[in-house]
């Protein structure tokens, strides 16, 4: 793949940043509150990206803003099992592009 193909850089930008998001998500949980700089350290993920992302997940109502920093809703557990269930339907038409490709390969 030489890296032009605009739809495969799309899935994976996207894919990028749900794994950052869950990365996020988990920190979180785990640490809360906690502010930009602490999980920026934590994750190894830029600060610019974890603002980005807060803004996502608290437009979502996933996270929610407090005085020490940002907290998981009521809505995390949800939220997560809704991936891993996507996830698992994703991985079926993965499978079925994959067998696509081998039979237009022979």
């Amino acid at each position: 793949m030489d890296g032009e193909d605009i739809t495969i850089n799309k899935i994976e930008e996207d894919l990028n940043l749900l794994i950052r998001h869950i990365k996020m998500l988990r920190v979180t949980k785990e640490n809360q509150p906690i502010g930009i700089i602490r999980l920026s350290e934590m994750t190894d993920i830029p600060k610019h990206k974890i603002r980005y992302s807060l803004r996502l997940l608290e437009k979502d109502g996933v996270i929610a803003p407090s005085p020490g920093g940002a907290i998981v809703t009521d809505k995390y557990e949800s939220y997560m099992r809704d991936i891993l269930e996507y996830m698992s339907k994703l991985r079926d038409s993965v499978t079925i592009v994959e067998g696509m490709l081998r039979d237009a390969l022979e």
